[in-house]
């Protein structure tokens, strides 16, 4: 007795198959409409609130925005020789004795003749803004890491006060840290190191912790098998291993500090930023230019240095996409 099977067809797909390409069709069917509705409601919530910004604002909005780039036409020096003498406080030959061309009433002068430029001093004070609050944000994120780290705190308690803690600093932007402050100790320098100083702690603090619980544990029980206490295990086994990837996200938060030195000073923090507003409050095109150019260079290679800096401490590695 002969017994034929007959093979199931290849190109009939069976009922499970079909089911599973109907539920695939109905639920990107459904996922696109979710898609579409959150985009038009997107679309117009973002109207509507244009068309209320636009009646609740004197200068009509929408009226004036053909005007949007007119600024340009006084942004534009007429002697273009007027934005390397402002940069560098010469005396301009169009000078008749307003502040638009006072150039070398900005020297600030070291000894005899010899002066530092007046935009010069001031990127320096910027700079030396976001160092100073770099530093303290570092040198108070790297023990509040190790408190934060799951894998390293020394009680869980103490790791939930000082997550809390960072999430406070960091969940204030520095221009407003920055008013606070400048309302105690008065405008300038201080209060934007204060202010970016403890937003570094909140930042850098995250970062941190999040470094510190992906290490190899090894060295650390290791320690702790001879008897090593907590900060023995945190200095000898732990710190070297993260101390790299620190230096690092600090490298590049010195260049967010650059930037955000720059708009404090704006509201009265010192530096380069509040002549950068005044200039452009007052239209004064030549220094307005000098004084973005200054900032645009300064911040290139502040970049550029940081960025040979990194690749140097963690390895070019770290930096190849999927490494």
């Amino acid at each position: 007795m002969t017994l034929s099977v007959t093979a199931p067809s290849l190109t009939t797909p069976s009922v499970a198959t079909r089911q599973m390409a109907d539920a695939w069709r109905r639920q990107t069917s459904l996922r696109r409409f979710y898609t579409v509705l959150g985009v038009g409601l997107l679309l117009v919530a973002m109207f509507a609130s244009m068309w209320f910004a636009d009646e609740a604002n004197a200068g009509h909005f929408f009226d004036r925005l053909p005007h949007i780039l007119d600024f340009l036409s006084w942004l534009i020096p007429k002697d273009w020789n007027d934005v390397w003498r402002a940069l560098f406080d010469v005396a301009s030959p169009h000078d008749t004795g307003t502040q638009e061309f006072n150039f070398p009433l900005g020297r600030v002068y070291v000894w005899g003749g010899f002066y530092i430029p007046e935009y010069f001093e001031l990127m320096i004070t910027t700079v030396n803004v976001a160092l100073v609050s770099t530093f303290v944000g570092f040198v108070f994120a790297v023990p509040f890491s190790f408190i934060a780290a799951r894998n390293l705190t020394p009680h869980p308690a103490l790791r939930l006060v000082v997550k809390r803690f960072m999430e406070l600093l960091r969940a204030f932007p520095e221009i407003v840290i920055a008013g606070l402050f400048a309302a105690i100790v008065s405008t300038g320098p201080i209060a934007a190191i204060i202010a970016i100083g403890l937003h570094s702690i909140g930042a850098l603090g995250k970062l941190f912790y999040e470094i510190n619980e992906n290490i190899d544990m090894r060295a650390e029980e290791g320690l702790r098998a001879v008897g090593g206490n907590w900060f023995e295990r945190v200095r000898f086994a732990d710190l070297p291993q993260v101390l790299p990837n620190f230096m690092s996200y600090t490298l590049l938060r010195v260049e967010i500090n650059v930037r955000a030195s720059t708009i404090i000073g704006a509201v009265g923090g010192g530096g380069i930023g509040e002549e950068l507003k005044l200039s452009i409050s007052r239209g004064f095109g030549a220094k307005t230019l000098a004084l973005v150019l200054l900032l645009f260079t300064t911040i290139f290679i502040i970049d550029q240095f940081s960025a040979w800096l990194r690749r140097k401490l963690v390895g070019e590695q770290a930096f190849m996409m999927g490494a």
